[in-house]
Order: structure tokens, then sequence, then C-alpha cells
């Protein structure tokens, strides 16, 4: 009851089987509902040139990624969510860049940990989207999850589809699930499960045909091949088998040839040549991954340009197979000649794949920029777009080799393909360049956006500027900034003036940056922040350079801003003669309003705080009368006598 239970609430079929191509029954389950769409079909160019397979080393290039391993657990966790509709499962496929391929859905009907609901829902999406052919290893991998977590009833239809199909049930799948079912007390459902092992996986006695789903006929037939020279012998031999060769079977024994390519490719064409089997794209394609190897280049690619001319397509799988074989063995020549061949057929490769091989080439041992430019046109030849994610990820994968020189030649190589990177993106450059030490690159790059961009983004600029001054390069931070300025004018300086100022101010030169602020003041009228002159006065002041602070304040004042007195309070309350403070009160008084009181008020306190009573009283009696006779200026030099008398009380 228990087991029943469990059918009802994962995987029980709501309704009666239907036809679903070859098969009599079709499996249903509650996931039918999240059935993608079909793709559109696209029709190819012929490709006609030979290429060859060649060796390129990489530096410090992470080896790709298995299919099998972290995609397994990222695809398990996209179906494990039973509240996503068709659109969002599809949406996480293709911004997580998923490609389901057969051995991808392998790696996940045989992870011990996915659940018997997961399994299922991504078996029934592979089995109506038709992307993939499950393949007998596949139906064999959900038998033994249905039969292992008790699902009788789905175990017994599973076994049918595979019997009308031709798969046969691995002995492993068998023992398991009969174990399974043993123990439950299901000894009815145990001898029925034996016959249907017994019919759908022996030979059939009537006309004597091996159901190769059973891995022992599959065995035989690879066995004599490996352990012959392909003769008239050989070929006898296996006729005398008798063996009905369909697609999965035919794949099967190419796939145990895969370490004799040049066997395999010999039972490609008996099979075909002796009308035992009229191969096609699934056939084509086992064969193309058997010939994929640095030793079978020229054969190779005949092969895939004779599939192609008789009609037969590279599946997605395929391609994604063979792309990482040959990333893994370093052949990036080989693996771009194979993403041209797929993107002028109909199973293009998704926009990744350009960033991935773009990122590949530019980590090599030799930089190709042949290479490089190949892969770009390929990819604008389809009608694609380079985009800023294209610009990231390759300049992220320089970077991570210490190639930071080589961006302006991968910009230049993106520029002449139609791209023009946004203004975030070159301000990311820029300051990578600059603040990276690498001044003639920041130069040269500084040139391309000028000439590229024109007058319309300064942002780029102040990136630039900001890096020369995190590489304290204050020399070309101060000539850029001037050539900002020349070419865009006052109204972007304030910003990349004040980080300018504060450079110099950090490095103890407020006397350089001092004389800069003049000479752009008086040759370009420019108007520094009120917070820029805040910042140098202050730095002018801790380094006693008064005069100089105190011909600041009057171009700050005449440009209207107030003096900044907080600065000078607290430079009078430490040091300073009473002369500097009347020049001081003097000089602010030159704006259109005299120092506001609070100004007196605040610098007298801060005399007597710092206990400099007498410099106070001489800067006193010789301020205004207004500020002599004010109230609370008064208050102030009274309180310190009274505190004065008591204390000598």
């Amino acid at each position: 009851m228990r087991n029943q239970l469990l059918r009802l609430l994962l995987l029980r079929c709501h309704t009666q089987s239907q036809p679903h191509i070859s098969q009599v029954h079709h499996l249903r389950s509650f996931t039918s509902s999240l059935l993608p769409p079909r793709a559109p079909h696209v029709t190819y160019k012929p490709l006609v040139t030979l290429r060859h397979f060649t060796s390129s080393p990489e530096t410090s290039v992470e080896p790709p990624k298995n299919p099998s391993s972290d995609q397994a657990v990222l695809l398990a966790h996209i179906f494990s969510k039973p509240e996503k509709s068709i659109d969002e499962i599809k949406l996480d496929l293709d911004s997580n860049n998923v490609v389901i391929t057969h051995d991808l859905i392998l790696s996940v009907l045989r992870k011990p940990e996915t659940s018997p609901y997961v399994a299922k829902r991504v078996f029934d999406w592979v089995l109506e989207d038709q992307s993939v052919k499950l393949s007998s290893k596949s139906y064999n991998y959900m038998l033994g999850i249905l039969g292992s977590n008790g699902f009788v009833e789905e175990s017994c239809d599973m076994i049918e589809i595979m019997r009308k199909k031709g798969y046969g049930v691995h002995k492993g799948t068998f023992v398991r699930i009969s174990e399974k079912f043993e123990k439950d007390g299901l000894s009815d459902d145990v001898e029925k499960l034996k016959e249907l092992y017994a019919t759908g996986s022996v030979s059939n006695k009537k006309d004597d045909v091996v159901y190769m789903g059973n891995d022992s006929a599959v065995e035989k037939v690879c066995s004599r091949i490996r352990g012959q020279v392909w003769g008239d012998e050989l070929e006898k031999q296996l006729r005398d088998l008798k063996c009905e060769f369909s697609s999965d079977r035919v794949t099967e024994v190419l796939e145990n040839l895969k370490t004799e390519p040049n066997k395999a490719l010999i039972f490609f064409r008996w099979v075909e040549e002796s009308d035992l089997f009229k191969h096609d794209q699934q056939s084509y394609n086992a064969m193309a991954i058997v010939l994929g190897r640095e030793e079978c280049s020229e054969k190779f690619w005949r092969f895939i340009n004779e599939m192609r001319s008789k009609g037969h397509e590279m599946k997605v799988e395929t391609y994604v197979k063979l792309l990482h074989l040959c990333v893994e063995r370093k052949m990036i020549s080989a693996a771009v000649d194979l993403y041209e061949f797929a993107m002028i057929g109909e199973n293009k490769p998704s926009a990744h794949d350009c960033i991935f091989l773009l990122k590949k080439i530019v980590v090599s041992k030799e930089l190709d920029m042949d290479l490089f430019f190949k892969v770009v046109r390929i990819f604008r030849a389809s009608g694609n777009e380079l985009t800023d994610a294209h610009l990231n990820g390759v300049f992220k994968s320089l970077t991570s080799v210490g190639r930071i020189t080589e961006y302006n030649k991968i910009l230049k190589a993106m520029e002449e393909e139609g791209y023009l990177p946004s203004g975030p993106s070159q301000c990311k450059i820029a300051y990578k360049l600059s603040s990276g030490g690498k001044t003639s690159e920041a130069l040269e790059f500084k040139e391309n956006m000028v000439a590229s961009r024109g007058d319309s983004d300064y942002n780029p600029w102040v990136s630039l500027i900001i890096g020369f001054c995190e590489a304290r390069d204050l020399d070309e931070a101060s000539n850029s900034f001037k050539e900002m300025v020349e070419s865009l004018g006052n109204s972007c300086a304030g910003y990349a003036l004040n980080v300018l100022v504060g450079t110099y101010c950090r490095k103890n030169r407020p006397l350089d940056a001092y004389k800069l602020v003049l000479e752009l003041i008086k040759d370009k009228d420019l108007t520094p922040r009120r917070i820029t002159y805040k910042t140098l006065t202050s730095k002018l002041l801790a380094e006693k350079c008064f005069k100089e602070a105190l011909d600041l304040m009057k171009i700050m004042t005449h440009q209207g801003y107030s003096p900044d007195s907080y600065s000078f309070v607290e430079y009078f309350s430490k040091t300073g003669s009473a002369e500097d403070a009347v020049a001081f009160i003097t000089q602010a008084k030159t704006s259109k309003k005299n120092p506001p009181k609070s100004v007196f008020i605040r610098l007298f306190q801060a005399y007597l705080n710092a206990g400099r009573l007498s410099v106070a009283q001489d800067v006193l009696s010789q301020c205004p009368k207004y500020i002599r006779d004010h109230a609370d200026v008064l208050n102030i030099f009274c309180t310190v006598k009274s505190e004065g008398a008591a204390v000598a009380v």
C-alpha cells in the first residue's frame, strides 16, 4: 500500500498510453505539461573546404568542464522545482548555457542522489523534445530508478516499451529491481519481471535475431572485429550473427570500437554496403565522434563533409563533445575549424561558444590573432552582434595570464567587425591599463578612444586619469587631464581634478597641485569644486605653506566660494602668528561680504583652547570694531579672565 501511494503521488500515469513516433506506448506522467515547443527548421550550406587538426599548446587554461559533472547537478536543480513553467525552464537552460546531450542525460540518471521525480521530469522532457534520442542505456538507467524505488507498474510499462523498441534489459538493471521487488514481498511482480526480461533480452527463436540491447551480443560483434584483420572471413562471421542493425545498435558498436577508429570506419562502411543498415544522422554522428582525434584529422574532415552532403547534420551534443575533446588536447585551431563547420549548419552553436573559443585563444601559449579574427568573423557572418560580454570575457582571460598589453590589439580586432565598446567597458579598459602601469598601452588606448568616440563621453577620460593616479603616475595623469579639458571643455573637469589634487596631496606634493590648479584657472578658466579647494588648502597649511593657502583662498572667494575658515582656524590654533591671522581676516574681507562673526568666535575659541591667550588678544586688538565689541567675543575673553581669577584665589 505504501509503494502504491508513492507511485500515485510521484509518477502515476493519469491517462492511457499513446503512440509516440516509433513507440507503441508512450510513458506519460504529471510532467507532460512541461514539454517545450520544437525548434524551427534551419537550412544549411554545405562546407567544401578541408581542414586539419593541429595542436596549439596553452598556458594557464583550466580544463573544460565535463558535462557529466557540474552541468548534471545544474540540470537536476533546474528540473527539481515543480512550480517552474515551460518558459522558465527554457530560460534557465539558456541562461546557464546548459545544452542537453545524451551524455548529460546519462550523467543525471546515474547519479545516486537524483530523485525519481527529477529523473522522470528530465526523461520526459527529452522524450518529447526529441532534440536528443534516448538510447538503450538511458532507458535502462530510468528503469533502474523506477524499479529500485518501488514503482512496479511503471517499471513493467517501461520494459514493454523497451522491448517494442528493440532495447534489452541489462542484467545489472534486472538484478537491481528484482532484489527490490523481492524485498518488498512482490513475488508476482518479480515473476512478471522475469518473463518480460526473458522476452526482451534474449534471442527471438522465430527469426534468430539478437536484440542489441543485450551487452553480450554487442561484445560478440566487437570482439570479432577487434580480434581479426578485416577480411572475407570476418565479414562472413558478422553476417552469420544475423544481427538486426538499428541506429542505436550501430552506435553502440561504434562506441565500443572508439579506440580503433580505422576498424570502426571499416565497419561503418561495410554495414551499409552489405545492405544491413542504411546510415542516418545518429550513426553518422557516432562515427564522427570516433574519428575526432588528431591522428584521424584528414579522415574526420572528409567524413563530416560527406555527412553533410548526404543531408545529415552534426548534432549539438556531437559538436559539444568534439569541441571539448579538441580543447582538452589543446587543438585550438581544430576547435575553431569545427566551430566554423557547425556555424554554417542547421544546428548552430550557442552564442556562448564564441566567447569560450575566444577565451581559449587568448590564453594559448602564443596569441594567434588570425584564429581570433576567424572566430569573430564566423560569429558575425551568422548575423550575430559582438557585445560587451564578449569583450569582458576575453579581457578577463587576458588578465588572468598577464597579457593586458594585448588589450588594444584585441579591441581593434573586434572594432573591425563593427563592435564599439560601451562607455562602461571603455572605462574598465582605461582604468585597467593606466592603473596597471601600462603607460604606453594606456596612451594608445586613449588615442583610439578619441578617434572612435570623439568628444561624446568624458567618463573613460576620468577613468584613465584615476588609473594614472592609482599608479602614482601624476605626470601622465596631469597631461591626460589637460587633454580632456582641451577636448571636452571645463564642464567635465570637476571630479577628475578633485581626484588628481587629492593624489598630489597624498603624495605630499601640495605645491605641485597648487601650481597645477593655478595654471588651469589661468589658462583654462577652470573653476574647481569647493572640496578640491578645501583639500588643497588643508594640505598646504599642514605643510606650513601659509602664503600659498592664502592666495588660494583669495581665488576661491573671487569665484564665489566662502573661505575655508575651518582649515585656517585649525592652523592658527596650533601655529602661525597674529599677523598671519590678521592677514587671513583682511583677505577674507575682500569677498563680497565680511567674514561671518562665527568665524571670529571659532578663531578666538581655538586660540584659547590651545592656551594661546596672548596671541588671541593681539589678533582681537587688530580686528574691526564690530568684532571687538561683539557680545559673544567679549564673553569668551571675560570667561577666561574669570576662570583665571578663580584659579588665583
